[in-house]
């Protein structure tokens, strides 16, 4: 395995995690910025206020994004264990 492959199995690995971790990152960030922009509307400062929205929308987005989540990971596994049987 010469450093080509390395760096192309590194980069394809960092997409990967992108790719599974981005849809439920934008969705806490979208509550987040909501949440935030009605605290300074309302000027209400209430820390649970804060956590139980996004607690609650990630876990959500988690059940409608587990399926591509999981089928993106399986993809990348096959990839890694037919790169293996191929001998690099």
């Amino acid at each position: 395995m010469n450093s080509v492959e390395v760096l192309d199995i590194g980069r394809s690995a960092i997409f990967t995690l992108l790719k599974v971790g981005s849809p439920i990152m934008f969705v806490a960030l979208a509550v987040g910025l909501t949440i935030a922009l009605f605290q300074a509307l309302t000027q209400i400062q209430e820390m649970t206020l804060t956590f139980v929205p996004k607690i609650i929308t990630i876990v959500l987005s988690l059940l409608i994004f587990l399926p591509f989540m999981v089928s993106t990971l399986l993809d990348y596994g096959r990839g890694m264990f037919d790169r293996i049987a191929s001998g690099g």
